[in-house]
């Protein structure tokens, strides 16, 4: 079947404008975990050491920093209560420059800093493979997606 140049124009478009909203799911993914993900990957002349949860509120937990090395101790530092913090738990923190709010380290930290990218590839995913009609690569996205999102979930 021959197709029109309208017709064909309107594929291009089409295929050009979901491209676009998946570069732009992927791009925003990236820039959301990027805020918390440098502090991890970018770790090294940051002040390291472990935290020790002594209370949790709704969105952010407290507790008592310990330095490993040559920072000093402080009292009082908060983490973001989604890092499946609880009252009595101790895991390894960098501590963001300039303030007292650390970012979990280790494995489970660097997952938890990406896991806005694994959400943001499991909806390319439908973009991909719905509105670009690649459904090879759409499961690969979206699959690569779900791995990190259920990563995160089972390492915290």
């Amino acid at each position: 079947m021959k197709r029109s140049s309208s017709q064909r124009a309107a594929l291009v478009g089409r295929r050009t404008a979901m491209g676009l909203v998946a570069l732009v799911l992927l791009v925003a993914g990236v820039w959301s975990s990027w805020a918390t993900a440098h502090h991890v990957v970018l770790a090294k002349g940051r002040e390291h050491g472990t935290l020790t949860v002594t209370e949790c509120g709704e969105e952010s937990c407290t507790g008592r920093y310990e330095p490993d090395a040559m920072s000093a101790a402080r009292a009082r530092v908060t983490v973001e209560r989604s890092v499946a913090a609880e009252k009595g738990d101790r895991f390894p923190v960098v501590v963001k420059p300039g303030t007292d709010a650390v970012v979990r380290t280790g494995v489970p930290g660097l997952l938890h800093a990406w896991m806005p990218l694994g959400g943001a590839m499991v909806l390319a995913g439908f973009v991909i493979g719905g509105g670009l009609r690649m459904t090879r690569t759409a499961w690969g996205v979206a699959t690569a997606g779900a791995a990190l999102l259920v990563a995160t979930f089972v390492a915290l």
